[in-house]
């Protein structure tokens, strides 16, 4: 169902009125950083910053409280699921690899239709990719169907306090396609990424599509193939750490010596004008609202709020 705002049957739709909590969660949504209209975003907007810092403390003490009194954890009975669960889960993987063969046999018989811009090739792998990304989706909405929902798992992947759905997904049911590059493994052997396989062998398994779960354990070339995919992310980590921090850096020295002068224009030391009015508009972005100098609708909330 949908979430009305403050009739939201989901309980997610966070309503605070004279400092009680009246419908709502604190998680991740509520109070992060990545999200641009947070319950922190309006106490600074509303009390300043010195009440929001206030409140962030009491807040966070009030955690570490409850966290003294309940351990929370996650246990392996967490990522447990039944046996229906399991045959459910066969289906969809009988059904996504009968899709699979299906567009191979397109593919030799030369009757697939290429994605324009998109070679054969290519267009077979991107569709059997859909397919078992889809299998795994799917596989994922089985053990959610299963798993309780108050296990600590959950609520922290609900949260978002740490992991997400997919998490669980991986560690309960499947790891599904690993990839390198964004493409299924096919790198290794002539025609074949591993010499378990045939070459020329097109089919999940043999292009590292990980049938098994983290509970289950994984058998020996699922192990390579998630090997293979996790090192990507390592590397590629690595390597954007200090690409990122050497941009900043250039920024940094580009852009230290402009200052907004008193009349308003954003200046070098020698007074060259590189702007008329700082940022076009004369806007200060720690007190806008989202590159709005005065939010109108905010300020009539408020007067209705003080009327009732």
């Amino acid at each position: 169902m949908k979430c009305n705002n403050e009739d939201c049957v989901h309980d997610s739709y966070v309503v605070i009125k004279k400092g009680e909590l009246l419908t709502g969660v604190f998680d991740k949504k509520a109070i992060g950083s990545q999200v641009s209209e947070n319950i922190l975003h309006w106490l600074i907007k509303e009390y300043g910053e010195d009440f929001a810092a206030k409140f962030m403390d009491s807040v966070f003490k009030m955690f570490l409280r409850f966290i003294e009194k309940k351990g929370f954890t996650m246990t392996l009975d967490d990522v447990e699921i039944p046996e229906e669960a399991e045959n459910e889960i066969r289906e969809v993987l009988r059904e996504a690899e009968r899709q699979v063969r299906e567009l191979i046999e397109q593919y030799r018989r030369g009757t697939l239709e290429p994605i324009p811009g998109r070679t054969l090739e290519e267009t077979l792998e991107l569709r059997i990719m859909e397919v078992l990304a889809n299998a795994r989706d799917q596989a994922g909405e089985v053990a959610s169907k299963y798993l309780d929902p108050f296990n600590d798992a959950y609520v922290m992947a609900r949260t978002g306090a740490r992991g997400n759905i997919l998490n669980l997904t991986q560690m309960s049911t499947m790891l599904g396609q690993q990839s390198v590059r964004g493409e299924r493994i096919h790198r290794g052997y002539r025609g074949r990424p591993l010499p378990h396989f045939k070459p020329g062998d097109l089919s999940p398994k043999a292009r590292g599509f990980v049938y098994n779960s983290f509970r289950s354990g994984l058998d020996p070339v699922e192990l390579f193939f998630h090997a293979a995919g996790g090192r990507e992310g390592l590397v590629d980590t690595a390597v954007r750490t200090s690409q990122s921090g050497y941009m900043q850096r250039r920024l940094i020295n580009a852009l230290q010596d402009i200052r907004v002068e008193y009349d308003g224009m954003a200046r070098l030391p020698n007074g060259a004008i590189v702007q008329f009015s700082y940022g076009e508009d004369g806007i200060d972005p720690a007190k806008s609202s989202h590159g709005k100098a005065v939010n109108i609708d905010r300020i009539i909330e408020r007067v209705i709020g003080w009327r009732t």
